[in-house]
């Protein structure tokens, strides 16, 4: 279960520090091709956005690692897993049911690490 879960939270991790990273430094026109909904949200909120990404990304991985608060693995995990939800359903309010999928595995991959957080 350690094995499966370090694969899986190193993942999330990476991904989300990738997309939280872009929010947080580029600018909207950057964004935008990658990012359509990025027109109709504030960037002080696509900022935010960013960096809860970021946060979460190093809540997945920090408290296991050092063992300080490992039950912040899990508030990380199920974060990441309402960002998600969330911005499934800004796409599916867009009209962007295509966009939807990567959301999907996204909220299986976060529930996945939250379950094994729990039970490491």
């Amino acid at each position: 279960m350690d094995i499966t879960y370090w694969i899986i939270a190193g993942l999330l991790a990476a991904l989300y520090l990738y997309g939280g990273g872009k929010k947080v430094a580029q600018s909207r026109e950057q964004l935008a091709p990658m990012m359509g909904w990025v027109d109709t949200v504030p960037m002080p909120a696509v900022r935010a956005i960013g960096v809860i990404e970021i946060l979460g990304a190093a809540g997945l991985l920090l408290p296991p690692l050092t063992g300080v608060a490992p039950a912040l693995a899990v508030a990380a995990a199920l974060g990441l897993l309402v960002l998600q939800v969330l911005a499934a359903a800004l796409h599916l309010s867009r009209g962007e049911a295509r966009d939807t999928p990567l959301n999907a595995v996204l909220v299986a991959l976060a529930a996945a690490a939250a379950w094994l957080a729990v039970v490491r």
